[in-house]
C-alpha cells in the first residue's frame, strides 16, 4: 500500500490539515494517511503545547468525526524516545509494515528547511515528499535547488488547497476568548 506519512504537533488539528489529507487520499491515491502525531519538535524549544498523548488523544476524536476518511492517527513517535527525528520515524515505519511504501507530507515551508534535517538526503532519496503549498512560499525553486543536489532526489509539490489558518492562530484565538470552532477539524 502506498502510505502518507504526515507528522507534526497537530495542536490542534483544522480544517487546514483536513484539506491536505483529503486531497492526498482522493486526488493523490493514496490508500492512507498516518498522521502522526510528535511530542516534541527537534528545532523547537519546550513548547507550551499540551502532551503528546493529549494531542494524540484529541487527534483521534478529530478524524472520528469524519467517516470515511483514509487517516489513521498513529503514536509511533510517542513510543520513540528522543529526539523524534523523522527519518527514525519513517524508518520504524518501514521495519513495522515492510510491505508499504511511505512518503513524507511536509508544508514548502518544511521543504526550505529540509537540509537542517537529520538524514535529510536519506529521506528524500529512500522515502521521497509531498510537498503542499505555502502561502508566499516558491516550492517550485526550493525544489529545484535540492534537486541539483541530487537529481534522484523524490520531491513531488502538490496541488493542495491552501487554508488561510494556523494552529498557532487558533490557540491564540482561543486565548483571547474568540470563538474559533469553525477552524477546528
Amino acid at each position: 500500500m502506498r502510505i502518507a506519512v504526515y507528522s507534526g504537533s497537530f495542536d490542534p488539528l483544522h480544517i487546514g490539515h483536513l484539506a491536505i489529507m483529503e486531497y492526498i487520499t482522493q486526488k493523490e491515491n493514496f490508500d492512507w494517511v498516518y498522521l502522526v502525531v510528535t511530542p516534541q519538535s527537534p528545532f523547537k524549544e519546550a513548547e507550551r503545547a499540551r502532551t503528546g498523548a493529549k494531542r494524540f488523544r484529541a487527534a483521534r476524536r478529530a478524524v472520528r468525526r469524519h467517516p470515511g476518511l483514509k487517516v489513521k492517527v498513529d503514536r509511533i513517535e510517542l513510543r520513540m524516545s528522543p529526539p523524534q527525528y523523522t527519518i527514525r520515524t519513517l524508518d520504524a515505519l518501514r521495519e513495522r509494515e515492510p510491505d508499504n511504501d511511505f512518503v513524507l507530507v511536509i508544508g514548502a515551508d518544511n521543504l526550505d528547511k529540509l537540509r537542517r534535517w537529520k538524514a535529510y538526503s536519506r529521506i528524500l532519496s529512500e522515502y521521497g515528499v509531498l510537498v503542499y503549498p505555502r502561502e508566499g512560499i516558491d516550492c517550485e525553486a526550493l525544489r529545484d535547488s535540492l534537486l541539483e543536489e541530487n537529481p534522484d532526489y523524490k520531491i513531488r509539490i502538490i496541488d493542495a488547497p491552501m487554508v488561510d489558518i494556523s494552529s498557532t492562530q487558533i490557540r491564540e484565538g482561543i486565548a483571547r476568548g474568540e470563538d474559533m470552532s469553525r477552524w477546528l477539524m
